[in-house]
């Protein structure tokens, strides 16, 4: 059985390094979160401050710190760029592959680790998230690692494996250990998913007539000991810093408030995250609908406890973050293990005979890419990008071609019984090879409409001690932060209010300032008797430089 389970565990870990690492530092970061990230872990590179977060210079009481305290320290390693930011993410998605490809063959059988692994590994989303610099596949880690830990904790006698005591202290312990590394990744949200998937899963349990065990109680006190040794010292820390203030900000506003409020404008409606689960799940979206039936029907049964914590966990996070007032996709990527679990779970049963639906299911991913390439030139039509898109045409027909190769040999594999058991490595293949085409095609491509990082480097040559960076009215302001330095100013975006009383204090105080401004604009900004020169352009952004003497009111 370990045997077995460390095969799905090196499979799940081989298929996410291979879509997660290769060109991880090429291309430059994207606005607008890794540039913030990233430039809050280079600040403690620059300021060796480990307690204090600081984006711009200023204190930052946004995120807790272990995605910044683990990308500093691989900055310090391979030096301050997109590998160093990214790499926290990918390293954690790795992990997360080998995890739950270990969890599940251990529970449900070898096959059904190994395609779990290459589900969870190879979904769109996860891919993606593996390779931002976020600190979302850290907390997406800890949260599955908690509820797989605490799930073998009170695991039913009953489920068919021996009785051991001291597994399900330790399991207690390490399940509590990454809810508390949760809590440095991404704050309270890592015990609350947790404690609620797990206690839901629980009344299930008991509704069935499923016997709960347990570990020894006096190793709750030791799991509350050793999540607060992991949690208390830095907010203790902060606090002693700079005040309550610093963590009632963390947790009330940008935590508590993010739920009940909407911050930075990230709002959406009540089926916000039905869109994101279909195209965060591709390709496995298409297996999704008779993998909940299936496990649906397993969870009737009293030996189904696992099939029944994989729908709770698919359910409730997704329930509970559609209930959230601020809402991005990436919200609910913590889930993706449970899907990717229900869906290896499917693929087990089919490989024993039940083809029918997954022929089918695996008929649907051509129509869902025809569905893509529709809906794409109509979306940029409707934004206005249909330059963007165009350039990028051929880029989309690559990897909807290696999709659509891929789905078809999908369905022959399913068609042939001695076959069937591979439909997930080919699948799998497939969309990893589309992700690497994205990574190592099209975002090449794609850098030619990110202007930040020409105009920072175009800065970066010519600027001179006491020299001031600002920028108006062009999106990207954290990205010329981190490729120039702290201290960049954000200036008034209007205008046709005449003077641009912002514009104006910074143009006429600062002996030579760098401005950076859509290219529209450059030529009607006011120029407050100093010599205006157009130092570089990229993609709509120009980079004016203010120098000689000012006349200003």
């Amino acid at each position: 059985m370990r045997t077995e389970s460390a095969r799905a565990a090196l499979i799940g870990a081989a298929f996410a390094a291979l879509i997660t690492l290769p060109g991880l530092g090429s291309g430059t970061l994207w606005d607008n979160s890794e540039t913030a990230y990233g430039e809050v872990a280079r600040e403690i590179v620059l300021g060796h401050d480990w307690i204090v977060m600081h984006l711009n210079g200023s204190p930052w009481f946004v995120q807790p710190p272990l995605y910044f305290w683990i990308a500093a320290l691989f900055a310090k390693v391979f030096g301050v760029g997109a590998f160093a930011m990214r790499l926290p993410s990918a390293l954690a998605t790795v992990a997360m592959g080998g995890i739950v490809g270990y969890a599940t063959a251990r529970i449900a059988g070898s096959r059904a680790g190994i395609a779990t692994a290459i589900v969870l590994s190879t979904s769109l989303m996860q891919a993606v998230v593996g390779r931002l610099a976020i600190m979302d596949a850290s907390l997406d880690l800890t949260i599955a690692a908690t509820i797989l830990w605490w799930y073998r904790t009170y695991e039913p006698r009953a489920s068919g494996f021996a009785d051991d005591m001291g597994k399900r202290n330790l399991a207690l312990l390490g399940g509590t250990l990454m809810v508390a590394l949760g809590v440095l990744a991404k704050g309270p949200v890592a015990p609350v998913i947790a404690g609620l998937v797990i206690a839901v899963w629980a009344i299930w349990e008991s509704r069935v007539g499923s016997p709960l065990a347990g570990p020894q109680r006096r190793f709750y006190l030791v799991a509350l000991a050793l999540g607060a040794l992991v949690v208390v010292p830095w907010f203790a820390l902060l606090i002693a810093r700079v005040g309550p203030t610093a963590a009632s900000e963390l947790i009330g506003h940008y935590t508590v408030g993010r739920y009940t409020g909407v911050i930075e404008n990230q709002r959406g409606p009540l089926y916000y995250y039905v869109v994101s689960l279909a195209a965060g799940f591709f390709p496995w979206i298409a297996f999704l609908p008779p993998a909940l039936w299936s496990a649906f029907l397993t969870a009737r049964t009293r030996q189904g406890s696992f099939a029944r914590l994989a729908l709770v966990w698919a359910i409730v996070p997704f329930v509970f973050f559609s209930l959230a007032q601020t809402k991005l996709p990436n919200y609910i990527a913590l889930e993706w293990p449970a899907l990717a679990i229900l869906v290896g779970l499917y693929f087990e049963h089919a490989a024993n005979g039940a083809r029918r639906s997954a022929l089918i299911a695996a008929s649907t991913i051509p129509l869902f890419l025809g569905g893509i390439a529709i809906g794409i030139p109509i979306f940029a039509a409707a934004s206005k990008i249909k330059g963007d898109i165009g350039g990028l045409s051929l880029d989309l027909a690559l990897i909807g071609a290696t999709m659509f190769v891929g789905s078809a040999l999908t369905v022959a594999a399913l068609a042939i019984r001695r076959t069937g058991a591979f439909a997930p490595y080919v699948l799998g293949l497939a969309s990893t090879i589309a992700v690497l085409e994205i990574v190592l095609v099209g975002e090449p491509h794609a850098e030619r409409y990110k202007p930040i990082p020409v105009l920072a480097a175009a800065i970066e040559r010519e600027r001179k001690p006491g020299d001031v960076v600002a920028i108006r009215g062009v999106a990207g302001g954290n990205g010329l932060t981190f490729y120039t330095a702290p201290g960049v100013k954000t200036v008034d975006a209007e205008v046709d209010r005449g003077a641009a009383p912002s514009l104006q204090s910074v143009v006429c105080t600062d002996a030579r300032v760098f401005l950076v401004t859509p290219t529209a604009d450059e030529l009607r900004l006011p120029t407050f008797g100093r010599t205006r020169t157009i130092v570089a352009r990229s993609s709509r952004a120009s980079l004016l430089r203010y120098d000689g003497p000012a006349s200003c009111p």
